[in-house]
Formats: C-alpha cells, structure tokens, sequence
C-alpha cells in the first residue's frame, strides 16, 4: 500500500514542488542579477511580486498548458517592460513554452507558442540591456524556439512508445483469441464430429434396429457430457484467477484411452503403437500432443471413407512424435482451420507438423521436443 502511495503522490511532487523551487531560485537571484546588471532597474517588490507569479504560475502547466503560458508571459513581459534586469525569470517562459509543446498537438502548440514569443518582443525595443535593433530578438526567440523543440520531442518520443504499447497489447489480446478459437475448435469440433456420426447411424437404424439406435444416443450422451466437460475447462482460462480452485486439469495424453473410446464411439477403429518408454512430459507438450490427436483423429471420423486409423506415439531422447494415418481416397485436399491450428500448436512450441496424403493414404506427423528447452 506504501509504495502505491508514493507513485500516486509522484505527479502531485512534481506539479507543485517544480514550481516551488523554481520561486525560490528566480527570487533568491534577484539581489544577483541586479549585481550583475546595474544599469536597469534594481528589482524591488514588484519585481519580486511579479517573478514569484510567474513561477507559481507553472503549476497549471500540467492541466491547463496554453492558460499557463498566456499567465507566464504577460507576467514576464510586465517584468521586461517595467525595465527590471534579464534573468531566471525567463525559465517560467521556457517551462511554460515546453509544457504546450508537450501536451498539445504540433500544429496548434506552434501557434500558441509563435503568440507568446510576439508577446515577448516589446521589451528588445525599450529595455536598457537588450541587444540593439532586431539582434535583440535572437534571444527571445532562443527562450521559446529551444524549450518547443524539446516538448515535441518529448512529446514524439511518448507517442511512439504509447503506439509500441498498444501494437503488444494489440498482439497478445489476438495471440489469446486465437488460442481460445482453437481451443474451442478442437474440443467442439471432436464432439460434434463424433455426435454426427451417431445421430447418422441412429437415424439409419432407428426403425430396423432399435437396439442400435440406442446404442447410438448413448454414444451421443457421452460425446456431449465429455465434450462440454473439455469446453468448460477450456472456458475456466479466461475467467478470474480465484475462480480456477475447481477447473479441471489440462488434457494430455493420460487420457488418450477416453479420446479412442469417443471416436471408436463414432465408429472409427483406433490402433495405438507405442515406442520407447513412456515418461512425465511438460504440461505444455502434454496439452498439445493431446490436441494434435484429437484434431486429427476427428478429421478421420469427419472424413475418412476407411473408419479404421493407426495412431503412433515414439518417445525419443528428446522429442516425441506423433503419427495418425488413415486411408485416403479423396482426390484433393484444403488445408482448413484445424490442420493450421495443429501446426501453431507445435511451432509455438518448437517442433514441427506436416500434414498430407501419401500412397492412398493420409499422413499427420508432429514432432514435439521434450527436452530441457521444451516450453512447460
């Protein structure tokens, strides 16, 4: 609570205590630039009275830049008329002129600024110490032209990084909808797949064989009751942290026997091989080895003429790969939502996918490192 406390009290520091410091100092130099300057008027109570309003004046920079700056220059113009010496006051005009071109666009903090400095030029033409004829105008223009430069680039230099902020949020907010798009894809998409397939065959037999068709609709409850179940825990990962206590855990290839029983269910013969020993797999890898089946085996069941499809798992010393082939007869393929997905699934994680027809048959291959670099 202390430490927000201090970055929320930041800004009212700097507001105030700016201006503050910049009273003191352009009042303190008075006694000093009447030392230096004995020829013009030795500065007295409204010397003094004008230069601290001019200072204090620099606290409404922030909230009301071209009020400030209009306040800041006819005040120090009074001060150059009356004939009191050059000095710290015209730093109230620099801030002022920087704050402008801060916090307002170029075009129009331009002309503000152009106005202050035509404000500030009757006093070359009758002070004592200014510069004779337009040569006095060089140093005024320097109190406005150098302090402008600085506020818009400062004020470039913002925009550029509030652009970078947003171009990230911007990304990352895309990056997740993404995510959840395939996420929802593939867990909707396995159990419509798998509910089609029996509705089909419910229909189909529904007045020769009832039995079957009873069979059929409860393939169907499961499909839907293991479908929904997978879409809500999909779900859980936008919601509020406190509320992820309950959320089921992740699916990964621990439940690679539930994912055969639904799609034998819709009537596709699953063939596990496994290779190598398996082992513990980051949760990443898991999750995506997972999805990569399911996506591929409901492929098989959406549109595979065989219903039969041979799924390999190899555990190698530093990746594991996964293969689903099943016959095919179709003469062309597109390359849809699903097959993409799997491939950014796999890429993300550093592995590779390919995913095509070979000799009548079709081939989905992903490679996932399960090394120490492996994502978890």
């Amino acid at each position: 609570m202390g430490r927000f406390a201090r970055i929320a009290a930041t800004p009212a520091i700097v507001e105030f205590g700016v201006p503050a410091c910049l009273a003191l100092f352009v009042l303190g130099s008075l006694p000093l630039v009447n030392h230096l300057s004995p020829a013009d008027r030795a500065p007295d109570a409204l010397a003094a009275g004008l230069a601290g309003l001019a200072a204090l004046s620099c606290a409404g920079r922030r909230r009301w830049p071209v009020p400030t700056l209009g306040a800041v220059t006819l005040l120090t113009t009074t001060y150059l008329l009356v004939g009191y010496p050059f000095g710290p006051i015209l730093l109230c005009v620099a801030l002022a002129v920087y704050s402008v071109a801060r916090r307002r666009p170029p075009a129009p903090a331009a002309l503000w600024c152009v106005a202050a400095f035509a404000a500030l030029t009757p006093h070359v033409f009758v002070h004592a110490s200014a510069l004779p004829g337009l040569v006095g105008l060089i140093p005024a223009s320097a109190w406005v032209a150098v302090p402008f430069t600085a506020g818009v680039a400062r004020r470039a230099v913002l925009e550029a990084r509030a652009r970078e902020r947003h171009e990230a949020e911007r990304r990352l907010v895309d990056a997740e909808r993404l995510r959840l798009a395939q996420e929802v894809h593939d867990v909707v998409g396995h159990g419509l797949a798998a509910i089609n397939m029996q509705a089909s065959i419910a229909l189909h037999v529904a007045s020769k064989s009832p039995a079957q068709a009873a069979l059929a609709l409860a393939a169907i409850s499961r499909a839907s009751a293991d479908a929904l179940a997978e879409l809500r825990a999909t779900l859980a990962a936008i919601t509020p942290a406190e509320a992820h206590a309950a959320r089921p855990p992740a699916p990964g290839l621990a439940r690679l026997d539930d994912l055969r029983r639904r799609v034998e269910d819709a009537g596709v013969a699953v063939e596990i091989t496994t290779r190598g020993r398996p082992r513990p797999l980051p949760n990443a890898v898991d999750t995506a080895a997972y999805r990569v089946l399911q996506e591929a085996l409901t492929n098989v069941v959406k549109h595979s003429a065989h219903p039969r499809a041979a799924v390999g798992l190899e555990y190698g010393k530093g990746a594991l790969t996964l293969t689903v082939i099943n016959q095919d007869l179709a003469p062309e393929h597109t390359v849809g939502f699903g097959i993409n997905g799997m491939r950014r699934r796999v890429e993300h994680l550093g592995g590779q996918l390919t995913a095509g027809p070979g000799e009548g048959t079709f081939e989905v291959r992903a490679s996932l490192p399960t090394g120490a670099g492996a994502v978890r």
